[in-house]
């Protein structure tokens, strides 16, 4: 028996976050592994892991400094005393190293679920002091770090100075929706999108999209679900152009499949990514995806097979693709089937998690 410990944010019900409780859920099948969960905010996450019979601290970074977060992470870590803490994101990983006093048979694990993300500060001290001491603990002090995608992995090597030995690839997995069924829409061609509200969405590119869109077809529209920072210069926007009926934010959606089964098309704008739960939740329910060619969607996607891919950021380009499918109904079912086999064959919970077992077993052999 051998025991792993997850330090997780939980602020958010993301792609983090998604894929933690999934890997959580998947490792419950194997009897020789115990999971504990840490957190450092109540929410979705947290109720989702209760669910599971998973043991969760929770410890509010909103109401603790962060010597008291040290302080009672150590504890919770010394009384439990896990064989492998596996943390996500640049303050878990620090904190989970920051653990560590007075229980040095642990190893750690991190997951890099993308790249650096920007908050548009150009000077940020403390930023940067984090993401320093993230690449030193990363390069230095982590038994391994799994990245979701070949051009994280890149990064974690050449950039970060992992020791490429110490670098495993595991593709992010989702379980397939059940008794799954896409009928032709019979309303207004829907295009969605789903993610956090974030600068490196580029949500407003979205909108520009949809502006060239709506001077050409009448019977589109958008839906966003998901909430964030952005949010407000994102609605300016739509009201700038007059879209107020063509684009919806429709915010934080608890029933993803019901958000998905009303799309006909799934859009993705991300300046990068590392491989998007949300993708394969489309891609699962059927849906062609359109996305720029960055980050991990070469892996997901073949240009032309599961969706179409585009290589620059001009909004022209992105809706010449989006009116293609919107005007070929075969194609586009056609290529929605595939993306879902697509997910079916290799990116399914069943891969994921047994891709992590087994680097569980290895990190604790030595």
């Amino acid at each position: 028996m051998f025991k792993v410990c997850h330090i997780i944010s939980g602020d958010l019900w993301a792609g983090a976050e998604v894929m933690a409780f999934h890997l959580l859920k998947g490792l419950l099948k194997y009897d020789d592994l115990k999971l504990i969960a840490i957190l450092l905010n109540s929410g979705r996450l947290a109720e989702e892991i209760y669910g599971l019979g998973v043991p969760v601290e929770v410890f509010d970074e909103t109401k603790l400094n962060f010597f008291q977060l040290v302080s009672k992470i150590r504890k919770a870590i010394y009384d439990s005393s896990p064989d492998i803490i596996h943390s996500h994101r640049y303050k878990e990983n620090i904190l989970a190293f920051l653990s560590l006093w007075r229980n040095r048979n642990s190893r750690l694990v991190s997951t890099s679920h993308g790249l650096p993300e920007s908050n548009g500060v150009r000077f940020n001290i403390k930023g940067n002091l984090i993401s320093k001491a993230n690449s030193a603990l990363l390069a230095k002090r982590f038994d391994a770090v799994v990245a979701v995608s070949r051009e994280v992995k890149k990064f974690l090597i050449e950039k970060e100075g992992c020791l490429e030995e110490r670098v495993q690839l595991i593709h992010n997995g989702i379980e397939l929706p059940e008794n799954f069924h896409r009928a032709k829409s019979k309303g207004p061609f829907v295009i969605g999108s789903a993610g956090r509200l974030f600068p490196v969405k580029d949500f407003p590119l979205m909108v520009e999209i949809a502006r060239v869109i709506a001077g050409r077809a009448r019977n589109i529209i958008f839906k966003v679900a998901g909430d964030g920072p952005e949010r407000d210069n994102i609605f300016s926007m739509i009201k700038k152009y007059g879209l107020e009926e063509n684009f919806k934010l429709v915010g934080s959606v608890q029933n993803m499949s019901q958000f998905y089964e009303e799309l006909d098309l799934y859009l993705n704008t991300s300046l990068h990514e590392g491989i998007p739960i949300s993708v394969l939740e489309a891609m699962g329910n059927g849906l062609p995806i359109i996305a720029p060619l960055v980050g991990g969607f070469s892996e997901i996607i073949e240009d032309g097979v599961h969706g179409l891919l585009v290589e620059n950021r001009n909004p022209f380009d992105f809706a010449e693709k989006c009116l293609a499918l919107y005007d070929n109904d075969q194609l586009r079912m056609r290529m929605g089937e595939a993306a879902r086999q697509r997910v079916k064959e290799d990116f399914s919970i069943e891969k994921m998690v047994s891709q992590y077992y087994k680097l569980y077993r290895d990190v604790t052999a030595g």
